[in-house]
């Protein structure tokens, strides 16, 4: 091989290595500046995320991808590491999943509370209801008749847990065809019941931002039941835990929960929704509040 050939080999070479090297730190310099959130459905169907996320965005000088999931979804995502930073709502398997070493911080951050929701014009005569009991149980023994129809998220997720719940602490049996495991998220579900006629569990927020008063759904499904203390509804915040998981973005994720208890977060959360719908969605636990 002649000089120049070498020459020439090795000029590619190097070009190649070059290009290599600036894609590897373009890589590390995005990984460095990119936070991944796994969260429930309900927090993105919510609108909160809308408002939420673009002040940290600027302020951190970076760019949160969010993972939308039923919260059962979002804690297997951070178990396998493929999430920086989960906000759930499903109290006993968080504490799971911190147990199993895979969480770092959890902290407790807001609340609001889950409704029973149906058709507008309420044909079982749920509003009537005394108790959440008797609520559940006239649904059921509807649907047993081929009278009605309950939608179940069925995808492990914190409403989807909370719902399961509910008729287990009850006793009612639950079995049959009226109730239908749909695998669905929240604005889903909630689309399938207005189309179906049936009746559902949702969050308060996904169901006033989708269907409440002032919003593109309004009239067409409406509460049917609420205001039974089992149907309270906690979200925390928590950190993968990056010696389980070396990836985890720590630096961004430490960041992220900082700004969310930060003033303007803790604005933001409290606010969000009280000019559209009359009413704040989500109201901050007494530990993220300092109360």
């Amino acid at each position: 091989m002649t000089k120049k050939v070498v020459s020439a080999v090795c000029a590619v070479a190097f070009a190649g290595l070059a290009a290599w090297g600036g894609l590897y730190c373009h890589s590390a310099y995005a990984r460095a500046h990119t936070l991944i959130l796994a969260t429930t459905t309900s927090t993105q169907d919510s609108g909160l995320l809308d408002v939420l996320l673009p002040p940290f965005e600027k302020e951190a000088n970076a760019r949160v991808d969010v993972v939308a999931v039923g919260t059962g979804q979002a804690l297997e995502i951070g178990k396998r590491g493929d999430a920086d930073v989960l906000m759930v709502h499903a109290p006993s398997q968080e504490q799971a999943f911190m147990d199993a070493g895979h969480g770092l911080i959890r902290k407790p951050l807001m609340y609001n509370d889950f409704v029973l929701v149906g058709p507008a014009s309420d044909p079982l005569g749920i509003a009537k209801a005394g108790d959440l009991e008797s609520a559940l149980k006239t649904i059921a023994a509807a649907g047993a008749s081929g009278k009605t129809v309950f939608l179940s998220r069925g995808d492990g997720s914190g409403t989807d847990t909370k719902e399961k719940g509910l008729w287990t602490k009850f006793g009612i049996d639950h079995s049959g065809a009226w109730y239908q495991e749909i695998g669905a998220g929240m604005g889903e579900t909630l689309k399938m019941a207005v189309d179906r006629g049936a009746y559902t569990l949702s969050d308060r927020a996904t169901y006033l931002a989708l269907y409440g008063p002032g919003s593109a759904g309004a009239g067409k499904l409406a509460i049917v039941f609420q205001g039974d203390s089992a149907l309270y509804n906690p979200y925390a915040v928590i950190i993968v835990d990056p010696k389980s998981h070396p990836n985890v973005n720590l630096a961004l994720a430490r960041k992220f929960v900082d700004y969310l208890f930060s003033d303007e977060g803790k604005r933001i959360i409290t606010t969000y929704g009280q000019d559209k719908y009359g009413q704040p969605l989500f109201k901050l636990l007494p530990e993220a509040s300092g109360n």
